[in-house]
């Protein structure tokens, strides 16, 4: 099985989910969102097919990463291949990330990406939107966007946000800002 890559893996990334993530970067987005950090994943055409068994050796050889996280492109748009990926992942001892533009309720309701979602362990959901953009978010770009836990939610069948990343990086929420004493 192949899938449409825009890039190599990404080793060592520590923005693309919690801890030190490789992160493979899907080829093709339907979705097209204004102000998308990635606009050159947007095209189906674009990018190079690569052999699942190919990246699926190269994760082997990777050291020191807490896991994997799918993004794009929309890894929803090869749910297949992803989850080959996904799956060998696990079996590496690694967590699975997965960014995508649809909605974890348009999901669920698909066959294909339902199999994808039962090998993630985290989904961070819905479009990129501009207007709600902030640099002070956990893990994704814009407000809308929800951090699920993937596991809780199906077994729950209700959406399932990880907690820990609701509240801004700001702390001005939930914690007294620290304080600097300069010499």
């Amino acid at each position: 099985m192949e899938i449409r890559l825009a890039a190599d893996l990404q080793p060592d990334s520590i923005v693309d989910g919690e801890g030190i993530r490789t992160v493979l970067w899907t080829q093709g987005c339907p979705h097209a969102c204004p102000g998308c950090h990635n606009p050159d994943t947007h095209d189906f055409n674009g990018g190079a097919l690569v052999d699942v068994d190919y990246i699926i050796d190269e994760l082997k050889t990777i050291k020191n990463q807490d896991g994997i996280t799918l993004s794009g492109g929309d890894p929803m748009c090869q749910p297949e291949a992803c989850l080959e990926i996904a799956r060998a992942a696990h079996e590496l001892g690694l967590n699975v990330w997965c960014y995508t533009g649809f909605t974890y309720e348009k999901l669920i309701l698909n066959p294909k990406a339902k199999k994808l979602l039962e090998e993630v362990d985290i989904l961070v959901d819905g479009k990129f939107k501009i207007e709600e953009k902030s640099f002070d978010l956990y893990f994704r770009g814009s407000r809308n966007q929800r951090i699920i836990d993937v596991k809780k939610s199906l077994e729950e069948e209700r959406v399932v946000l990880v907690e820990k990343y609701i509240e801004d990086k700001n702390y001005s929420n939930k914690y007294e800002k620290p304080r600097y004493m300069f010499i």
